[in-house]
């Protein structure tokens, strides 16, 4: 029988710093025994027979591959549709009707910066897509990004259980979904006019690099609860000057921003919006 790996305080240290460096998540000792169910079995693949001597490997690995696989492992991407539902009626009924004097070829551009597997970017697009009239639906343009590969590649196979799906209004189901029929019975898929408003691409929060496009929303939700205030105030700052002018920015319930520098305007729980000088 394998003996059972342990995880020792400097160690944890070691793989803290090293996330914290990588992505801004802040793991307290507290969080050892999470990291050691998390990471044994990926150890153990690898051919470790210590968490000391996976750490010195992460610590010399160039390729930032494998630290790219701890971070998948250790991140949560617990989400939903239409969670927070208030931010999505906020979306509708104040945003959206706000952008409506433009041009109608304007776009209308929207990103979910932790889109996890795909919930909240998809329900943006829906949102949107109830409230525009159809034939400017192609004026929506939005992106969703995560730090987790394996959430991304299940963002854009779009695919979900059906149980995922099950307290949505039923006219909403056969609107902007499809289901799964033979192998794929008890599944889910987001229709191809929803996902072909938007893009899908794996983006660090803390190192991101994104075009010249400004976004008119911002839904950046759960994401910053794992950041301590140095981390939570680069990302918002970086969010805020992606904002278009007078653009929104949503963040969680859990997730005020008293304690960190910014000029836009709260507007309702979790919501914010950029003040022009």
């Amino acid at each position: 029988m394998t003996a059972p790996l342990q995880l020792g305080s400097r160690d944890m240290r070691r793989i803290s710093a090293l996330i914290y460096a990588s992505s801004g998540i802040a793991l307290r000792d507290s969080k050892r025994t999470l990291v050691l169910a998390r990471l044994q079995k990926r150890l153990r693949r690898q051919g470790f027979s210590s968490f000391g001597e996976y750490v010195s490997f992460l610590e010399t690995d160039r390729s930032g591959r494998e630290l790219a696989a701890v971070l998948d492992a250790i991140t949560t991407n617990h989400t939903g549709f239409f969670r927070e539902p208030d931010h999505f009626h906020f979306l509708a009924d104040h945003v959206l009707p706000a952008l409506a004097p433009r041009d109608a070829m304007h776009p209308v551009t929207a990103w979910s910066a932790a889109c996890a597997t795909g919930e909240e970017l998809y329900s943006m697009a829906i949102a949107m897509m109830e409230r525009v009239p159809p034939a400017e639906h192609a004026r929506i343009r939005i992106l969703g990004s995560d730090l987790s590969s394996t959430a991304i590649r299940h963002a854009r196979g779009a695919v979900y259980a059906g149980a995922r799906v099950a307290h949505l209004p039923r006219p909403l189901l056969h609107r902007y979904f499809e289901r799964g029929m033979g192998k794929q019975e008890g599944l889910v898929r987001v229709k191809a006019d929803v996902r072909r408003l938007t893009e899908v691409r794996q983006l660090n929060l803390m190192d991101v690099r994104l075009p010249s496009v400004l976004f008119d929303v911002i839904f950046c939700r759960n994401a910053m609860i794992y950041f301590d205030r140095q981390s939570r105030q680069r990302v918002v700052s970086m969010l805020e000057r992606q904002l278009a002018p007078h653009g929104w920015l949503f963040v969680s319930h859990s997730e005020g921003l008293t304690d960190i520098d910014h000029r836009m305007k709260w507007c309702a729980p979790g919501v914010y919006r950029r003040v022009e000088p």
